[in-house]
């Protein structure tokens, strides 16, 4: 699993098994197979696929183009932007633009940060 998100409490044993059970029921599947992901039943079965469609949106106009690399090797700004669209398992924000604005804010930020510490480390 590239990215998981727990927004009900469980023990690290219950939280491994669960990704041990998701993991193992993903792999088993054919290529010409698609996965499902399972919700509470109590929610709007088409309110989450906006969200997973939103989020999708979000990381293709973040990263330009997004792919699974983008995702494995920068796994830290693909959490960033979920934490900004979603903050205890409810949507947050639903304004692409100000998610993005959001994210791109902190990323100059740390970048920022980054140069701050190398000239500051330079000149001791």
């Amino acid at each position: 699993m590239r990215l998981k998100k727990w927004f009900h409490c469980f023990s690290d044993k219950e939280k491994a098994s669960l990704t041990t059970d998701l993991t193992t029921l993903i792999l088993s599947r054919k290529r010409s197979m698609c996965n499902v992901l399972e919700h509470d039943r109590e929610e709007n079965e088409l309110y989450v696929l906006e969200v997973i469609h939103r989020y999708v949106q979000l990381l293709d106009e973040f990263f330009g183009n997004v792919c699974e690399l983008d995702i494995i090797y920068n796994f830290d700004k693909a959490y960033h932007v979920l934490d900004e669209l979603i903050l205890a398992g409810e949507l947050q924000e639903p304004g692409r633009k100000v998610v993005i604005n959001h994210v791109n804010a902190f990323e100059h930020a740390c970048q920022l940060d980054i140069i701050t510490r190398n000239v500051e480390d330079s000149i001791i």
